[in-house]
C-alpha cells in the first residue's frame, strides 16, 4: 500500500475516538508490520491493533514461525481463514482424479487458490491419509481440521466457508478439547512444521 502505516493507525484510532468503532484489526499483515503499526500507536497514545485474520492450515503453517510468537506475547488476538484449506482437509478429492462436479475445486470461478496453493498429487495423497486419522477418531476431517487450527491460543476464532447446511451442522461439531500426543505427532509427520529461519 502507498498509505504511510502512521496515517493508517492514526485513521483507525480516530474512528475509535469518534465511537464508529470499539477496536481494530488487520488482515494477513505478518508480524512485523503489526509491530510497526503497534509502535506506532504506542508512540502516539493511539489505539492498537488487537487483532489479525491470516491463513492457517495443516498445509499453510507460517504463522507458527513469528506471527503467533508475537501475538502471544503482545495480545493480539487471529480469527483465521481457510482452516479447511478449500476443502482439501475434508478428503473428499482423491488423488489421480478430477474434482467431482459441485465441488469448490471443480469451479473454475472458486477454484483458483485451491488449484495455486494446494493442488498437487503429495497434497492430495496427504489429504486421504488426514482424512483416515480423523476417521479412526470417529470424526470427519473437517473437524479434525477445525480443532487442530483452534487448539492454538494464539487462534481466538476460525471463518468457516460453508456453502451447504450440512457443512455448516458438521463444523459446529468440530471436537473442543484436546487432541491426542500421539494424533499431533501424526500430523507433524505428515504436514511439516515451517522451519526456523533463526534460533528460536
Amino acid at each position: 500500500s502507498s498509505v504511510p502505516l502512521e496515517e493508517t493507525v492514526r485513521a483507525m484510532d480516530d474512528l475509535r475516538r469518534q465511537g464508529k468503532i470499539l477496536y481494530w484489526g488487520v488482515s494477513e499483515w505478518p508480524a512485523w508490520m503489526i509491530a510497526q503499526a503497534n509502535a506506532i500507536a504506542d508512540r502516539y497514545g493511539w489505539a492498537p491493533a488487537v487483532s489479525n485474520q491470516p491463513r492457517y492450515n495443516l498445509y499453510y503453517r507460517h504463522p507458527e514461525m513469528e506471527l503467533w510468537p508475537y501475538c502471544a506475547r503482545n495480545g493480539v488476538g487471529n480469527v483465521v481463514f481457510s482452516a479447511l484449506a478449500h476443502g482439501m482437509l475434508t478428503g473428499k478429492y482423491q488423488p489421480g482424479a478430477n474434482p467431482a462436479p459441485g465441488t469448490r475445486a471443480a469451479d473454475p470461478k472458486q477454484n483458483m487458490v485451491i488449484k495455486a496453493m494446494y493442488w498437487t498429487e503429495e497434497n492430495l495423497k496427504k489429504s486421504q491419509q488426514f482424512a483416515a486419522i480423523a476417521g479412526d477418531m470417529g470424526i470427519k476431517g473437517s473437524q479434525l481440521a477445525l480443532a487442530w487450527v483452534l487448539r492454538r491460543t494464539e487462534v481466538s476464532s476460525a471463518i468457516i466457508g460453508a456453502s451447504h447446511v450440512d457443512q455448516i451442522q458438521e463444523n459446529a461439531a468440530a471436537p473442543e478439547g484436546v487432541i491426542p500426543d500421539d494424533v499431533l505427532t501424526q500430523l507433524d509427520d505428515i504436514f511439516k512444521p515451517p522451519a526456523q529461519t533463526y534460533p528460536g
